[in-house]
């Protein structure tokens, strides 16, 4: 009787093991996960066994908050601020500068394309405003880095100062300047064209009236010819229709400073503050109405190519211009 006991008494604990488990709703349960009281968990975990977790999270993550300040310290060091560690032949964007135009659109799908109608002021606003935006530090040295103190006005036989830059004058151009507003309310837009930075780049000049390339156009090369010896040292800008019905449909043009280039001052770019990239403003005077016209300008210099890289086309920038009635 005492062995047939025995075995009941077993068989009762096996039974009590494999109790069906206590049916709970759904909020009942995430109770339970959030505070078991009866097993004394939160969230499946005993606070003890959380207290540990939590101690080796917050002792990896300070290691690892250490050595990332400690890495990051260390190459900042080598950062020269002033100036790249790898510039011209050795850097990734070479010695072969590409051209900028302004305005143009915020929108992807215009990027490249300046449409307005003269005879719409909202319009024309429209581009003014962005070439308001874009020579904001041309029109207020206040803006630049201490102020503009150490601006000077430059020329081709004064060198500039150490420690100064070249003040670059857009508000005595005439049409293209922004009192003017720029000669989009008359049908006759100024683009602003610009050369993108490069530290330490100098430009080589076309400054041998002789030895100037072939397929430079005529009206450079003619007015290359009648500028005066001593402002040659200039990377000059021409622009031309891309195709024969652009070529007949752009019209005039004139550039603003007369030099038609960058002057070679503003050369070499040393990152200076209150450095600003030289701008050419062309303007055109009478171009056809409701048509796009297709524009090709190339800056010029024995050591600027124009070639295609990576997609983009380096010393040369291309844009289209519809002038509606």
């Amino acid at each position: 009787m005492t062995t047939t006991g025995n075995r009941l008494q077993n068989n009762s604990h096996n039974l009590d093991y494999n109790r069906m488990p206590e049916a709970k709703t759904k909020w009942k349960a995430i109770q339970h996960y959030i505070h078991d009281p009866a097993e004394g968990t939160y969230c499946g975990h005993t606070g003890k066994k959380w207290a540990i977790t939590g101690a080796f999270y917050t002792c990896f993550l300070t290691v690892l908050a250490l050595l990332f300040a400690i890495c990051m310290k260390g190459l900042l060091a080598t950062i020269n601020p002033e100036k790249p560690r790898w510039t011209l032949d050795e850097s990734l964007i070479g010695t072969n500068p590409g051209l900028g135009f302004r305005p143009n659109s915020d929108n992807t799908a215009e990027k490249a394309l300046i449409w307005y109608s003269s005879s719409d002021p909202a319009s024309v606003q429209k581009w003014t405003k962005l070439l308001d935006k874009f020579l904001q530090d041309y029109t207020n040295s206040t803006l630049l880095p201490n102020g503009g103190r150490n601006q000077q006005i430059c020329n081709y036989n004064t060198p500039v100062k150490p420690g100064h830059v070249c003040a670059v004058d857009v508000n005595n151009w005439g049409p293209c300047s922004p009192k003017e507003q720029y000669g989009f309310n008359n049908s006759a837009p100024c683009i602003f064209i610009k050369l993108n930075r490069i530290y330490d780049w100098e430009p080589e000049f076309y400054n041998d009236t002789k030895n100037l390339p072939k397929e430079m156009p005529n009206n450079l090369v003619q007015h290359i010819k009648s500028t005066n010896s001593s402002w040659l040292n200039t990377v000059w800008v021409s622009c031309v229709g891309e195709n024969p019905h652009d070529t007949e449909n752009i019209g005039e043009l004139n550039y603003y400073p007369k030099s038609q280039g960058f002057p070679g001052y503003y050369y070499p770019y040393k990152n200076i503050p209150g450095y600003l990239s030289p701008v050419v403003a062309v303007h055109f005077l009478r171009p056809a109405r409701n048509i796009v016209i297709n524009v090709k300008c190339l800056a010029w210099a024995r050591n600027i190519l124009h070639i295609d890289v990576r997609g983009e086309k380096t010393g040369t920038v291309h844009f289209e211009l519809m002038i509606d009635e």
